[in-house]
């Protein structure tokens, strides 16, 4: 049976409303749904531009072994994620490592002359800290050393950082600037371990790093070096080329010469770079 034709035209009239209606609303899905694509897009971006989470290896110079423990700890806990392990030695021990493609994200050593030797593995490298050599002795200074000069004596028993150590390199040239002859009882591989020996009474001083001596100060005397007779340590740092974390390490290593990071060095005794 054929429908009235007003009817049919009825019907005509609310389908093509209701199609009518149905394009704007679908076209504001659309917007809705591109608009979640833009929000997330934007997230995403805006993720990529923090450091991504990642498990950093840092490769750093004895004499950084308890500040750094403090700056990684304060890294991690503005970098959720991010897991920091270091591994300290005597930067010409860190050379060798990075040489031998030990895995690693961070270079840090504590003078400029060992960074250049492993050029050819690092990025660019930056300057965050500097620092100065003192003369530690055993708490209380037993023996009344005042001086560079007072080292000479052939009485007291001196170490000193071994010559290829960036220690025992400036211990040399500041020394040899004042014509001093010191004959060590023992060159240590690092200057942690030549303030070893003065903590544990088997040295009566030595000369290391005036941030060593900071650090151990309740079993240990620091006596000053004036600028004059003393050398400028320079702690550059790099990211290694052959990271798996390229961009945390990039992030890591722009982070030390932060505010936040500064602090913590120059509480520890360490100079602005």
């Amino acid at each position: 049976m054929s429908l009235p034709r007003t009817l049919t035209r009825r019907r005509t009239a609310a389908a093509a409303l209701t199609a009518a209606l149905l394009v704007p609303l679908a076209a504001c899905g659309s917007d809705e749904a591109g608009t979640k694509k833009d929000t997330a897009g934007s997230t995403a971006s805006g993720s990529a531009s923090a450091a991504p989470a990642a498990k950093l290896t840092v490769l750093a110079a004895a004499s950084l072994t308890n500040v750094f423990e403090t700056a990684g700890a304060a890294y991690e806990k503005t970098h959720p994620g991010t897991k920091i392990t270091f591994s300290f030695a005597g930067s010409q021990e860190l050379i060798a490592q990075v040489a031998q493609g030990s895995p690693a994200d961070v270079l840090v050593t504590a003078d400029t002359k060992s960074m250049d030797k492993a050029k050819a593995d690092t990025g660019t490298p930056a300057i965050i800290a500097k620092n100065r050599l003192v003369i530690a002795t055993g708490e209380g200074n037993p023996f009344k050393v005042d001086e560079l000069k007072d080292l000479a004596d052939t009485k007291l028993k001196v170490v000193l950082a071994a010559p290829e150590v960036p220690a025992g390199k400036y211990s040399k040239k500041v020394l040899d600037a004042q014509k001093i002859t010191v004959k060590p009882v023992s060159q240590e591989p690092n200057v942690r371990a030549v303030l070893s020996k003065v903590e544990l009474g088997e040295a009566d001083a030595g000369l290391v790093y005036k941030t060593d001596a900071e650090s151990a100060k309740d079993k240990v005397d620091a006596v000053e070096i004036p600028d004059a007779q003393n050398a400028v340590a320079e702690y550059p740092a790099a990211t290694l080329k052959d990271s798996k974390n390229a961009e945390a390490a990039a992030a890591f290593v722009t982070w030390l010469s932060s505010p936040e990071a500064q602090k913590i060095l120059q509480d520890a005794g360490f100079q602005k770079p």
